[in-house]
């Protein structure tokens, strides 16, 4: 697992995005020539890495997975706009409900929870700049769905008690996207 960010001219970080097991990373560059982000590792990663000059004869050849790539991306753009409406719309128990309904989601798609927790190896200054909250806010708004029995999150493990009244207080929804493809 790692982090998604980018650099800003003043030197500060902004945390884009969560990155999982399987996530495609560098797509960027293999169709812009740069990335606009950087991926730092949180636990360790193994990457598979593709030839950029290679990767228009990719889609020609494989178009089944040229597909999957696209609909990774797809995936990726759906969720960079809910999480502009978060930074833009949400208070920050509903902005932080709804990144930790996220992340579950994803984690169970991954077969990564079991018994309702699982391992989310961030920093709650992560979550924080991901969310355009301040620390000391997060740290609080944590608290406070620890203390309504909804969400932890200690020690590297989330735990979700009621996903269903999370998403409810984060105004999303539990459903699951559509299968992932095998990538």
């Amino acid at each position: 697992m790692g982090i998604r960010d980018t650099a800003l001219e003043n030197g500060e970080r902004q945390v884009i995005s969560f990155v999982f097991p399987g996530d495609f990373i560098g797509l960027q560059a293999g169709v812009l020539g740069e990335m606009a982000h950087s991926v730092e590792a949180r636990t360790h990663m193994r990457l598979c890495v593709f030839d950029r000059s290679e990767f228009w004869n990719f889609f020609r050849s494989n178009p089944s997975r040229g597909f999957d790539v696209t609909w990774l991306a797809a995936v990726e753009e759906h969720f960079l706009g809910e999480a502009l409406a978060t930074l833009g719309q949400r208070s920050a128990i509903e902005a932080i409900s709804w990144a930790l309904v996220k992340v579950f989601q994803r984690g169970r798609a991954l077969d990564m929870v079991t018994r309702n927790e699982m391992e989310f190896p961030f920093t709650q200054r992560n979550l924080a700049d991901a969310l355009g909250l301040s620390l000391v806010h997060t740290n609080k708004t944590l608290s406070k769905l620890k203390d309504r029995q909804l969400a932890t999150w200690n020690d590297g493990i989330l735990r979700i008690n009621d996903l269903d009244a999370l998403a409810e207080l984060g105004i999303t929804s539990t459903d699951m996207p559509k299968e992932r493809p095998l990538m």
